[in-house]
C-alpha cells in the first residue's frame, strides 16, 4: 500500500497526529515500524475504552507493522496521576502481576498474535540505578512538568503532589527509549506523556517517535471517561448478555459515539446509519446493530444473536404488566426531552432533582434496562417504557408540540 493510502487509514478516528508528516515519511521507508502502546495493569479487566486503541494496533498490524503492547508493571505500581485530583494509592507488586496476566490472555480478541510483541516495562525501569534514576530526573524541569494540566491545578489550589508523581510520565517516556518506538498511542489525556517520551528519545540521540492520540471513551454515564474505579466500564471479558445490556442502556446520543469509536463499519455505513435514525428509524434498532457487532467481536456472531434473543425475551418478559396506559408528553422544541423531566412529568418522581438521584442510584429502567445516564434526552417519535422501583411504572411517548 501507498504511504499516503496508508496514512488516510491510519487518520481515520484519531485526534491528532505528531508530526504528520513525520509518519508519512517512516511509512515511505517500507520497513515494519515499531508501534507501541501502555497499559497500567491496575484492575484485572480490559475494557471498551481500552479497544480504540487496541483496534489501532490493530489497524497498524494489518499494515504489516509490529505491535508493542506494553505492560506497565513497573509504573504501575506509581499509579499514573493523569486527571486525578489527589495522590493515588500504589499497588502492591502482587496486584500487578495478577492484573497483567489477565490482559495477556485478553488482547488477542483484538490483536494479531503474530506480530504483537508483549513487554513489561520492569524488564528495563526495574533495572534503573538510584544514580540512573537522578539522572533521567536531571533532563526535565520542574516547570515543565508544572505545564502539565493536571499537576498545574493542584499546585495552584494547594493540593500535595508527591514526588513520585513526576517520576511517572519520565519512567513512561523512557519505555519509548528502551523500545525505539517508532511511533506511539494514546488516549487524549496522555498527549503529556507522550510527548515526554518524544523529548527524551531526542535527549538519547533517537529519532523522536511519532504521537498519535485517539478519543476518550466515555462510560455508560456518558459524562466520564470509561473507567474501572469509576464503575462505568463494559469489560471485554464480561459475559454476552452482560454486554450486551449494558450496550442497550446508553443513550441516544452516546450510542454514535460508540459507533464511531469502536465499530469496524465504514464511516459511510454509520453516515447512512445516522441519516436513518434523524428520518425515522428508531434509534433503538440502530444500538442493536451496534451491540450485535461489539458483542459479536468479543463473543463470535451466534453468542451476540443469543443475547439479542436473550435482551428482548427479559424485556418481553419483563415482570411488566402488558396494559401500560401510553402517557404522551410534548417537547415544543421538538428537539428531545430529558429523562429526569419525562420521570417528573409522567409521575414517577416528584421533581426532576428527586429523578435525577433515583438514576444515579441506578432505582431507574427503561425498556427492563437500568438507566445510567441522567442526562439522556429522549427523541420526539420514541416511546418506551420507564420504571421506577417494582411499582411506579409508565409507557412514556414524545411527541412534537402540544400533547
Amino acid at each position: 500500500m501507498q504511504a499516503a493510502t496508508a496514512l488516510t487509514e491510519l487518520k481515520r478516528g484519531t485526534e491528532e497526529i505528531l508530526r504528520e508528516d513525520e509518519l508519512l515519511a517512516r511509512l515511505a521507508e517500507g520497513r515494519p515500524l515499531r508501534v507501541k502502546a501502555g497499559f497500567d495493569p491496575t484492575a484485572p479487566d480490559l475494557h471498551l475504552g481500552h479497544t480504540v486503541l487496541l483496534n489501532k494496533l490493530r489497524q497498524f498490524q494489518e499494515l504489516g507493522h509490529e505491535a508493542i503492547f506494553l505492560i506497565g508493571d513497573f509504573t504501575g505500581m506509581i499509579g499514573d496521576p493523569t486527571g486525578k485530583s489527589q495522590t493515588r494509592p500504589p499497588l502492591t507488586r502482587d496486584e500487578v502481576i495478577e492484573n497483567a496476566r489477565t490482559y495477556e490472555e485478553q488482547i488477542y480478541k483484538i490483536l494479531d498474535p503474530q506480530r504483537t510483541l508483549v513487554m513489561f516495562n520492569s524488564s528495563w525501569l526495574g533495572e534503573l540505578s538510584a544514580a540512573d534514576l537522578i539522572q533521567l530526573a536531571g533532563k526535565y524541569t520542574v516547570a515543565r512538568m508544572l505545564e502539565r494540566d493536571d499537576f498545574k491545578k493542584r499546585y495552584q489550589s494547594g493540593q500535595a503532589i508527591a514526588i513520585h508523581e513526576f517520576l511517572y510520565p519520565l519512567l513512561q517516556g523512557y519505555d519509548s527509549v528502551a523500545l525505539k518506538a517508532d511511533v506511539e498511542l494514546g488516549g487524549t489525556d496522555q498527549k503529556f506523556n507522550l510527548l515526554v517520551g518524544r523529548y527524551l528519545q531526542q535527549v538519547y540521540g533517537q529519532k523522536p517517535q511519532v504521537v498519535i492520540t485517539l478519543p476518550i471513551l466515555e462510560g455508560l454515564d456518558g459524562v466520564q471517561k470509561m473507567s474501572k474505579s469509576l464503575k462505568n466500564y463494559i469489560a471485554i471479558c464480561e459475559p454476552p448478555e452482560e454486554m450486551f445490556g449494558k450496550l442497550m442502556s446508553i443513550s441516544d446520543t452516546l450510542m454514535w459515539r460508540y459507533f464511531e469509536r469502536l465499530s469496524l463499519r465504514p464511516a459511510a455505513e454509520i453516515e447512512g446509519l445516522k441519516r436513518a435514525c434523524a428520518e425515522g428509524k428508531n434509534p433503538r434498532e440502530a444500538k442493536i446493530e451496534l451491540a450485535l457487532e461489539i458483542v459479536g467481536r468479543f463473543h463470535g456472531p451466534a453468542a451476540a444473536r443469543r443475547a439479542l434473543e436473550d435482551f428482548e425475551a427479559r424485556f418481553k418478559r419483563g415482570e411488566l404488566p402488558q396494559d401500560i396506559a401510553l402517557c404522551r408528553i410534548a417537547a415544543p422544541s421538538g428537539t428531545g426531552l430529558g429523562v429526569a423531566y419525562l420521570l417528573k412529568e409522567a409521575g414517577l418522581a416528584p421533581s426532576t432533582s428527586e429523578a435525577i438521584r433515583l438514576i444515579r442510584q441506578g432505582a431507574v429502567r427503561v425498556d427492563g434496562e437500568r438507566l445510567g445516564d441522567p442526562g439522556r434526552t429522549i427523541a420526539v417519535g420514541e416511546t418506551h417504557v420507564f420504571q421506577v422501583g417494582k411499582r411506579r411504572i409508565a409507557k412514556i411517548e414524545v411527541v412534537g408540540g402540544e400533547a
